[in-house]
């Protein structure tokens, strides 16, 4: 009786780089790994059980189809794993993140919120200088100028939301900019800092983000929390 034998090396093969193509992608593709990886013990199996026994199935193939077999298997797991540890690091995140609701924070950036006739900028300033200090409003319109000598340090400019003039500019959003210069003349950086409360957390962004004055920011950006005025 004749006996059709299945060609199935090519086909383990394939199963083989399928298996290692998607292993290679992100945890997101764990069923179709699982897939091809039964697939592949279904065509081994049927490889040995079919194979010519006066012609048996080539040692070093079949090892070399062990060992990427076991590597695939690795890469399951480790893709599982790295998906508790992406899953583990979000919650964390987010209690972190949740954790800042309510609090006074000194984030980086130059737009603060003027809000009860108060807005507060903070800058780090590196030596004596004489600066320059600007304010615009959303439109970019100049409410404020203003020149002040600083001390090296902390320093923080509050700002009741009047112009030179004395007319109370509403609430809303508005720009600070500082250009400084020392004894000699020469221009000195002077980075800002924004102070304001976070009023909530967006944890469907990755990161999460903190709102503060209606704007969005990373934990990242946050300096220092702030013990609130008596």
């Amino acid at each position: 009786m004749a006996t059709i034998i299945p060609n199935t090396t090519s086909q383990v093969q394939a199963a083989i780089n399928s298996a290692t193509t998607n292993a290679a992608k992100s945890a997101t593709g764990s069923n179709s790994l699982t897939n091809n990886f039964q697939t592949f013990l279904t065509l081994l199996t049927t490889q040995l059980k079919n194979q010519n026994p006066l012609d048996p199935l080539d040692t070093n193939q079949f090892t070399q189809q062990l060992v990427q077999f076991a590597q695939v298997e690795q890469q399951i797991k480790q893709n599982t794993q790295l998906e508790t540890l992406i899953s583990l690091e979000k919650s964390a995140q987010a209690t972190t993140a949740l954790a800042y609701v309510g609090s006074t924070v000194a984030i980086d950036g130059q737009t603060a919120a003027l809000t009860n006739k108060h807005a507060a900028w903070t800058f780090n300033v590196p030596k004596p200088v004489t600066a320059t200090v600007t304010i615009r409003n959303a439109t970019g319109q100049t409410v404020y100028n203003g020149s002040f000598s600083m001390n090296p340090g902390m320093q923080t400019f509050e700002w009741d939301g009047r112009d030179a003039q004395g007319v109370q500019w509403p609430d809303g959003n508005y720009t600070i900019s500082v250009t400084g210069k020392d004894a000699s003349g020469q221009t000195v950086a002077i980075p800002s800092e924004i102070e304001g409360v976070v009023d909530s957390v967006d944890l469907t962004k990755t990161p999460a983000e903190l709102k503060v004055g209606g704007q969005p920011f990373t934990i990242d950006k946050i300096k220092r929390v702030i013990r609130p005025r008596v």
